[in-house]
């Protein structure tokens, strides 16, 4: 048997409420919309991961959701340009990651990073 997707589900009774975040900002596609469930994704490969963590790395709090990005500059500033405040960094952290942690509509802890190139 192998794992064939994971998808983190968030609860909330304003689903529309996702569409600037992960949608507008991110860019993520819309994938499925029910009215009650609205799923927020892109159709490139990635890999299958779940973490388990103390901490966030550099003494941060765990975030809920890691996204990586291609770009994290871009990504930080269209997170601004769109009013999200940005809790921690940008900042280039000493396992390889360039990263900042912002909060999304629903107060999730959402931690956008690329890897050194």
């Amino acid at each position: 048997m192998k794992v064939k997707r994971l998808v983190a589900n968030f609860a909330t009774q304003d689903v529309a409420r996702a569409q600037v975040f992960y949608a507008d900002v991110l860019g993520l596609d819309l994938l499925m919309d029910h009215g009650w469930i609205r799923t927020y994704g892109s159709q490139a490969e990635m890999s299958v991961q779940v973490s388990f963590a103390s901490e966030g790395g550099s003494g941060t709090p765990v975030p809920d959701l890691s996204i990586e990005v291609d770009d994290v500059d871009t990504a930080l500033a269209r997170m601004q340009a769109a009013g999200f405040a940005i809790e921690y960094g940008p900042v280039d952290e000493p396992w390889g990651v360039r990263r900042f942690y912002v909060r999304d509509p629903f107060g999730k802890l959402v931690n956008v990073l690329a890897h050194a190139a």
